[in-house]
This record gives structure tokens, C-alpha cells and sequence, in this order.
């Protein structure tokens, strides 16, 4: 089960009480206050961790809830502070808060946390509250309250190359190729009903991630089809391989195929519409195939790539042609403006 959306209720836990004791001993009547402080609640912190690939984890357990810190003893004893309760989340998680909806922190890469929900502090014994004047105090505090809220997790997969096509353009059986990745492949649409990802080893210091985006359809900004659900998954991306099949089995124009896709990127984002992209005629082993590369170069004013992902034709090209333009893009994710780690109202947030 691939999710990539969770809401989940997080508490930190509360503090330990203050203890109200004093010292009796038999040499010692007047020993005066020795209650110690409480010990203080363990905090929510979310964590991104390498090796998880969504947040399925997440949705079978919505509420989270820190210890709470132990209470006080006598003979100046603090209670002891409650461990913290870390939540994993895979790199790319971005933490909102569902009821403001400011943004506590994009967690990009791995070892990236938040506190969610700070844990309170523990309340003060009698011993602190001693004075000249008053000997024999019997003021204790309580523990403070953790901190409580609803928190949106949304994931947005980072990966170096988004697969992006109409269903049914090869784009699993050409992930498939390029890696050990074993996306479902099948001869009907929507095949892929989720994001798959695959480390492609090109060469000995060449390795990319790529992104297969299950297919869009036209009118898929006004939810035809799956819509634009999976689409953030490649707004982290660096390049987008557009994959047009050459000889469509509905009898489809490769060409207004692939002008369904550019209106649907364009409706759904311009900074997504403008990433750099690179075009490949799929099926290359068909029949008609190469001359619908002749009119796609005519509409591009360039020759597109063709491979054809079942024989291997053009997928060595395809691979060098990724690389050299990986080689000169930025990425993304670090060129984008650092996402405030927490509102005016909310300055507990911090990262650890």
C-alpha cells in the first residue's frame, strides 16, 4: 500500500509534579524542605530516516502520545525526564500544521527533524521555595502540559528524473529496464496506480533516482482519470522525461498525445510546465514508429530520442542523454527558498 498523505494527533507528554517533603532524621530535627523537582515530559519529534519509501506506516496509529516525566521525591531526588517520542517519516515529508496551515518544516534530507509537540516541564519541589523568612515551605508546582496539535504529513518524493506520459507509454517497462525496480506492467491503462521509484547505475560514479508517475489523461486537472494526485511527486525532480508512444493501440496522434500532457503539467503548475525536459518516442519496434518521429520532430524543431524499452534500441542513448543534462542542472530543492521552520505564533517549533 503506497500513502503518501497522513494526518496524526501528536502530545507531548506532561511534566512530573513537584514533591512536598522535608528532611527527618534523628540528628537532625530541623532539616528542613528536600522535595525535588519533577522530571520534565518527552517531546513528538518527527524524523526522516532513509530506507522508507511512504507514510503506510503512519496510518494505522493516528493519536501519538509522549511519556510523561517522573514525579519528585524526597531527599532532593528529580524525578527522571521522559524519553522522546521520534516518529519516521521518509526523506521528502513535508510537516504542516492541520489546523493553521503554516509549514513547521520541509524535512529534505535524511537525519532532518522537528519537534511537533514539546513535552512540559516539571513542576518545582518545596526545596525551591525556601527562604530566610520561610523555613518550612509547603508550595509545590505541578508539571506543565505537553503541547498538543494536529499535523499534516504530506510526502513529496525526491528523485532526479520524473517518468511522465499518458497511460500505457512504457514508462514502468522503461523503469523496469533501467533498474531493479518491479513496477506492475500490463497492456490496459492505469497500470501503475502509484509512484515508483528506481536507482538507475549508469557508470561507476553515475546513479540517478528516476520517479515512474502513474498516467495522466486529458482533463485530468478536473479530476478525470487519477487527476493530478501524483503529480507533486515530481515537483522535487530535476528533469522530466516526457514519454510519447509512437505507434498509440487506440489509434491516438502520438502529437496531440503528447500536447495533452504539456496542457495538463501547465494546469497543474508553470514552474512544473518549464522544467527542463526531454522527449522519447517509446515502441520503436513498430510499425509506423519512425515516421511518427519525423512529424514529432517537426513540432519540436528537434529530433526526439526513440527507444524502445522491450528490444533495448535507444535506451544507452537515452541514459547519456540524462546524465549530461543532470550534469548541468541545479537541484531544485536546494535552489528553493528555506521553508521557515515556524510561525510568530508558533517559535517552540524548532529542529534538532
Amino acid at each position: 500500500m503506497f500513502v503518501d498523505r497522513v494526518t496524526i494527533y501528536v502530545r507531548g507528554g506532561d511534566g512530573g509534579n513537584g514533591c512536598l517533603s522535608f528532611r527527618r532524621e534523628k540528628y537532625a530535627p530541623r532539616g528542613g524542605p528536600n522535595g525535588g523537582d519533577g522530571g520534565n515530559g518527552g517531546s513528538v519529534i518527527v524524523r526522516a530516516v532513509a530506507g522508507l519509501t511512504n507514510l503506510a506506516h503512519l496510518s494505522y496509529q493516528r493519536h501519538w502520545k509522549a511519556d510523561r516525566g517522573d514525579h519528585g521525591q524526597g531527599s532532593d531526588c528529580t524525578g527522571r525526564n521522559a524519553p522522546d517520542l521520534v516518529i519516521q517519516v521518509p526523506p521528502g515529508t513535508i510537516v504542516r500544521d492541520r489546523d493553521r496551515g503554516h509549514v513547521l518544516r520541509d524535512l529534505k534530507a535524511e537525519g532532518d527533524s522537528v519537534d511537533v509537540a514539546r513535552g512540559g516541564r516539571g513542576g518545582r519541589g518545596n526545596a525551591h521555595f525556601k527562604t530566610s523568612t520561610n523555613r518550612a515551605p509547603r508550595q509545590v508546582e505541578n508539571g506543565h502540559p505537553g503541547e498538543e496539535r494536529w499535523v499534516n504529513l504530506e510526502l513529496k518524493v525526491i528523485a532526479d528524473v520524473g517518468l511522465v506520459g499518458l497511460p500505457n507509454a512504457g514508462k514502468s517497462t522503461l523503469l523496469s529496464r533501467i533498474s531493479r525496480a518491479h513496477p506492475e506492467i500490463a497492456d490496459y491503462p492505469f497500470t501503475t496506480k502509484y509512484p515508483n521509484l528506481g536507482i538507475v547505475h549508469a557508470g561507476p560514479d553515475q546513479t540517478f533516482v528516476v520517479a515512474d508517475i502513474p498516467g495522466l489523461i486529458e482533463g485530468a486537472h478536473e479530476g478525470h482519470g487519477l487527476g493530478h494526485e501524483f503529480l507533486r511527486h515530481v515537483e522535487r525532480t530535476r528533469l522530466l522525461v516526457h514519454l510519447v508512444d509512437a505507434v498509440p493501440s487506440d489509434g491516438s496522434d502520438p502529437l496531440a498525445n503528447y500536447r495533452t500532457i504539456r496542457n495538463e503539467l501547465e494546469h497543474y503548475s508553470a514552474a512544473l510546465a518549464a522544467r527542463p525536459e526531454l522527449v522519447v518516442l517509446t515502441k520503436m519496434d513498430l510499425t509506423g514508429a519512425f515516421e511518427a518521429r519525423k512529424r514529432m520532430e517537426q513540432l519540436l524543431g528537434r529530433l526526439p530520442l526513440a527507444i524502445s524499452a522491450v528490444t533495448g534500441e535507444g535506451v544507452p542513448a537515452l541514459l547519456h542523454a540524462i546524465i549530461d543534462r543532470l550534469e548541468h542542472l541545479p537541484d531544485p530543492a536546494e535552489s528553493a527558498p528555506e521553508v521557515p521552520l515556524s510561525t510568530p505564533q508558533e517559535e517552540h517549533v524548532e529542529s534538532r
